[in-house]
């Protein structure tokens, strides 16, 4: 009987020490107020818009007169890793940017839905609203998906469609998984430690390069926004890009492809696929950087930026040109 007790004890301590863990990886990992993120990642260039029920986070830079350029995001980034790209263009150029939703300082659609379909409709909402006619869409990874169903879908209204690394082939292959992001997952919703962005982001920096302290920071504080975690988790279990390969067939544009070599998430070798499903565009210039991985954005911003930049005034060396 003593044994007993002693036993009883011994598990009484251990379940008061697993629900004292627990309570203080609540409190260490709880979400962020808007308020102190907004006050964080803002600045004078910051603006919000609601469109189609969403609460929308955009940077909106350069002459209003001027040639529109919109970039799109990757998933689990934000409006911040184009910071390279807006500062290359914006003498010229009127470049917007905008968080998506479960992404950035935009955060939960209301609605709760993440398909591509609702994101195309925001999408659009947001570029009508500011105005813009006529433009260049740019993306990378799930942002290229998002430029090219755009550039499909509204023909009359995109002069130019800038792809890096995107993740439309990526995307396809997963499509056989859509829907299985496993319930144990949304334990992420309490419990979500810098270590994790850490990890997700350092095998897109490719060399030897690792990725910096602040942008593992600016990751995990985006990703303990409000409601962000269980948004996010969302959106993966809702992707689906259907038939990519019509949408590519559709664009008839000029097209600027740009990849990292040492990409090991959207593989260097798919811009042949890529290159291919584009085959009825009006052009396409294709560069590639050796040594740099899937988070071009922010291991290789400004270098890609001066390619853009040459793409947009027409004076990208020929030598870039393979369709």
């Amino acid at each position: 009987m003593k044994f007993l007790r002693i036993m009883g004890k011994i598990l009484a301590g251990l379940l008061l020490l697993l629900v004292l863990a627990s309570l203080i990886a609540l409190y260490v990992y709880r979400d962020i107020p808007r308020e102190v993120l907004e006050a964080k990642y803002t600045n004078e260039a910051s603006q919000f818009t609601e469109v189609a029920g969403v609460r929308i986070h955009y940077r909106d830079e350069g002459p209003r007169d001027a040639p529109a350029v919109v970039l799109i995001h990757a998933n689990f980034a934000s409006l911040l890793g184009w910071e390279p790209w807006a500062e290359a263009l914006k003498d010229k150029y009127r470049v917007v940017r905008l968080d998506m939703t479960s992404h950035g300082l935009t955060g939960p659609d209301p609605t709760g839905d993440y398909t591509l379909e609702r994101t195309m409709e925001i999408t659009e909402a947001f570029i009508d609203a500011l105005g813009i006619e006529k433009l260049t869409i740019g993306g990378t990874s799930l942002g290229g998906t998002v430029s090219v169903f755009y550039t499909m879908r509204n023909p009359e209204r995109v002069n130019n469609l800038i792809l890096l690394s995107p993740g439309s082939v990526e995307g396809k292959e997963q499509q056989a998984r859509r829907g299985k992001v496993p319930d144990s997952a949304y334990i992420l919703k309490y419990i979500l430690p810098r270590a994790l962005p850490e990890f997700m982001l350092a095998p897109g920096f490719g060399g030897d390069e690792q990725p910096p302290e602040e942008l593992i920071t600016r990751w995990h504080d985006m990703w303990l926004l409000e409601g962000q975690r269980e948004a996010q988790l969302d959106r993966l279990s809702q992707y689906d890009s259907g038939d990519i390969g019509a949408v590519f067939a559709q664009v008839r544009i000029p097209v600027l492809l740009l990849w990292g070599e040492d990409n090991t998430t959207a593989k260097y070798e798919q811009h042949e696929e890529v290159i291919h499903m584009l085959k009825n565009a009006e052009s396409i210039n294709f560069v590639s950087y050796p040594g740099v991985g899937h988070m071009a954005t922010q291991q290789a911003g400004a270098e890609i930026a001066v390619d853009v930049r040459a793409f947009l005034d027409g004076t990208l060396n020929e030598a870039t040109l393979v369709q």
